[in-house]
């Protein structure tokens, strides 16, 4: 079958598209014919050598796919050959076959093309995620998502206007993506590039109170603004350390607002964990995409030979939304 593979570690100069064998569904699983894969973040990290897949998944670049059920693995029931599906998947997404358990599929509503259902499982369910079962957001309470324009940022604005119709949202971004941010739905924007420290920006729009959640995928640089923008009991949920991993942190400030810091990642949970987050965003979630309350936002739609590309857009952060790669 046609994947993308690398030839080592590094850049872009490393992704070729070759031949290798066609994967084979082991029990639970099922063997997925791709239509589409996207790009995400950790793709990028997994090429340069600083992201290794879970051990026994595959070391093909790709974590969620979309497609069609081509074989049944060994115990596998409910689900048939020929359905369109999507699914995480620990790695492999960027090939015309990869497997996927069976517990991690959901199926593709009528309303959805297959480029559309590539964007769902890894920035919508991560955002679902951290936002709504971790997070423990609620109606009329207010987040900061930092990031505006990226996948996972995007998704979370429009889940939380689905979900929470009457919450308020601030969006940290960069000034090119501001208008678009709020288009998504931000109710307030704050430019990241001129104010770095957005405490003060936070404390004006929520009246010194503060906001009840923050998901951001920052790390070290934003730690001591996060801590000083949560109200009482907020919640902050770390994602991601683009900017660094160390930072001192104010714990009697944390002690006495009685607030939480909480680290997160999806990838590298447990099959049967991950199969419980899939049912509960299949649940509250899903039946959104399905009536286009929710809709991917997608920039653009490449061909799997031009991969490299479509990683060169992620790189030089010209997306907005998601970057899908179109397999077959």
């Amino acid at each position: 079958m046609k994947a993308v593979l690398m030839e080592g570690f590094g850049g872009i100069e490393v992704l070729k598209v070759g031949e290798v064998e066609r994967p084979v569904p082991g029990e639970g699983q099922v063997l997925v014919k791709v239509h589409a894969t996207s790009i995400n973040r950790p793709d990028l990290v997994q090429r340069e050598g600083k992201y290794p897949p879970p051990p026994g998944d595959s070391e093909i670049l790709g974590l969620e796919v979309a497609g069609v059920i081509e074989e049944l693995g060994p115990g596998v029931s409910g689900w048939q050959a020929g359905q369109r599906v999507m699914s995480l998947v620990g790695g492999g997404g960027y090939a015309e076959y990869a497997v996927a358990y069976a517990c991690h599929l959901m199926a593709i509503p009528d309303s959805m093309s297959f480029e559309e259902a590539a964007c769902v499982c890894e920035s919508y369910i991560t955002a679902f995620l951290n936002v709504f079962i971790i997070g423990e957001f609620q109606d009329r309470q207010t987040a900061i998502l930092h990031g505006g324009g990226g996948g996972v940022n995007t998704a979370a604005i429009q889940l939380c206007r689905a979900l929470a119709p009457a919450c308020k949202l601030i969006v940290t971004a960069s000034p090119e993506k501001m208008e678009r941010v709020r288009q998504v739905g931000a109710d307030f924007l704050i430019n990241f590039r001129e104010t770095p420290d957005f405490t003060e920006a936070v404390k004006e729009y929520t009246n010194k109170k503060g906001v009840d959640l923050i998901l951001d995928h920052v790390g070290a640089k934003y730690l001591a603004p996060d801590m000083n923008s949560l109200a009482y009991k907020g919640r902050l949920v770390v994602i991601g350390v683009t900017s660094g991993i160390k930072a001192e942190l104010n714990l009697a400030l944390m002690m006495v607002k009685r607030q939480q810091i909480i680290g997160s990642v999806l990838r590298s949970r447990p099959v049967a964990e991950k199969g419980e987050i899939v049912a509960e965003f299949t649940r509250r979630a899903l039946p959104k995409f399905a009536d286009r309350t929710v809709t991917p936002i997608i920039e653009k739609v490449f061909a799997i030979d031009q991969v490299a590309d479509a990683h060169r857009m992620m790189e030089e952060d010209k997306h907005f939304g998601k970057i899908v790669l179109k397999i077959q």
